[in-house]
């Protein structure tokens, strides 16, 4: 018995010792994974938190946020004791999303604040909690900008484009043109030679050819807290009617179609020459997306600065083969087989013919790019960019400052053309507008030079 009595006091020790070493175990543990995704550095009237908190399994015994301010603790979301842990997950990540702005907080005040988060999660079979503590501080920001429209007389196309100036400000916002729901960014008045001004800045818009003349224009600028300011822009637009054509491919569809199939791997188009007519209008419809996804995105390099002083330059002594915003019906033996918009001006000369640059630049982009073949995009700043494609032949390269009348190539058959011809477009932040404006000096003096002069501008 009384060595039973020992083995029974060691084995009670033992299990003592473990019993401790597990709970300090278990005490060691760390927390959930938290992390701020937003917000940044600001809070605003409509201000959205975004946190993510991890765990494994997706276990929490608690998951408590707040916002703090001057002594007052807000809630915005809790998970407690009384919910019990929460059931295991596929995911081991919780993502807790809530507005956190003024609106839904009424109480909070312009001024520094704090979000904090309390998170447990269950450990030891749910005897202890592996917990964790996080504060990030914000700034309340509740005065919305200051915007207003400083140029006058704006008077927009249909597909055509115009120029404003406007003063915005504080100097960390974001500010540029709203036409519906596409969006022009802003620049500071400097990239026209005003200096001395940080709130003035310029922008270039469009009226795209398949938005309603009565779109609605503002200046819209909005701080890092959200908050925006919303300023209409006083402007007349115009309708301008655009042509419908009839397109037979039956005599070029073969020859352009595999040289594109090659290039474009990547579209995964069948090399059977029985599906000449699908693969065309794959190219015709997706490739042409997918292409203008592209230009859309070089919008973004372009830079701060307006680099002309004068129109652009048309390809000299070029007959025009189809204008801005065709809208085309294309067939194949007589049957109709898909419908698509040309957004640019299709200009021939004789073959190869070397291609001028319209104006000075940057070259942003000088290779293969499906329907356009062999093409090259030149970024003229302030989102204003030009697009020569079909080019038998490129003779510059990305990165390279060209000058107005620069040759960048030769024309050619390249990518989707019938025949040896320039297709020249010009980009507004990627979206194409009607070249012609462009091209014509009362144009460019009233509507971009004369709000230049009056700026204080070169």
């Amino acid at each position: 018995m009384r060595a039973l009595g020992r083995f029974l006091l060691v084995l009670l020790v033992l299990v003592a010792i473990g019993a401790g070493g597990a709970w300090i175990w278990a005490g060691r543990q760390p927390g959930p994974d938290l992390q701020f995704r937003q917000p940044d550095r600001f809070i605003g009237q409509t201000t959205q938190l975004d946190l993510m908190a991890a765990a494994p399994d997706g276990r929490f015994s608690r998951l408590d946020v707040a916002v703090e301010q001057g002594g007052m603790s807000y809630p915005v979301f809790s998970i407690g004791p009384a919910q019990g842990p929460t059931s295991p997950n596929t995911a081991e990540r919780l993502y807790v999303m809530r507005p956190i702005g003024k609106t839904a907080i009424p109480q909070l005040k312009q001024g520094p604040a704090r979000i904090v988060v309390h998170a447990a999660r269950p450990v030891l079979f749910g005897l202890r909690e592996a917990s964790v503590d996080l504060a990030h501080d914000v700034q309340v920001r509740l005065e919305p900008p200051q915007a207003s429209i400083v140029s006058t007389f704006h008077y927009v196309n249909l597909g055509g484009a115009e120029f404003v100036v406007y003063r915005a400000s504080p100097a960390d916002v974001e500010s540029g043109v709203r036409v519906g729901d596409r969006s022009y960014p802003g620049f500071p008045a400097s990239a026209i030679g005003v200096n001395g001004d940080p709130a003035l800045h310029v922008a270039f818009f469009a009226l795209s050819y398949d938005q309603d003349v009565k779109t609605p224009i503002s200046v819209v600028a909005t701080d890092p807290a959200g908050n925006a300011t919303v300023v209409p822009l006083d402007h007349m637009a115009f309708s301008k009617p655009f042509s419908r054509s009839t397109i037979a491919v039956d005599s070029w569809v073969g020859r352009v179609v595999p040289p594109i199939v090659a290039n474009t791997p990547e579209m995964k188009l069948s090399s059977d020459p029985a599906d000449l007519v699908p693969n065309f209008v794959r190219i015709n419809s997706d490739l042409r997306r997918q292409n203008a996804d592209t230009i859309a995105a070089l919008a973004k390099k372009t830079r701060p600065e307006m680099m002309w002083k004068e129109p652009f330059q048309p390809l000299v002594n070029a007959a025009v083969e189809a204008k801005f915003a065709d809208f085309r019906t294309y067939t194949f033996m007589g049957k109709e087989i898909d419908r698509q918009v040309h957004l640019g001006f299709d200009l021939a000369v004789t073959q190869q013919v070397p291609i001028a640059a319209a104006q000075r630049g940057v070259v942003v982009h000088a290779a293969y790019l499906g329907i356009y073949g062999n093409c090259v995009i030149i970024d003229h700043g302030l989102g204003v960019m030009t697009l020569y494609g079909h080019l038998s032949s490129i003779a510059v390269k990305i990165g390279d400052m060209v000058e107005k009348g620069q040759v960048l190539g030769r024309s050619g058959t390249t990518g989707l053309a019938a025949g040896d011809h320039l297709h020249f477009t010009v980009l507004v932040n990627g979206t194409p507008v009607n070249p012609v404006e462009w091209w014509d000096p009362k144009w460019m003096t009233d509507r971009v030079f004369r709000k230049v002069r009056e700026a204080g501008g070169a």
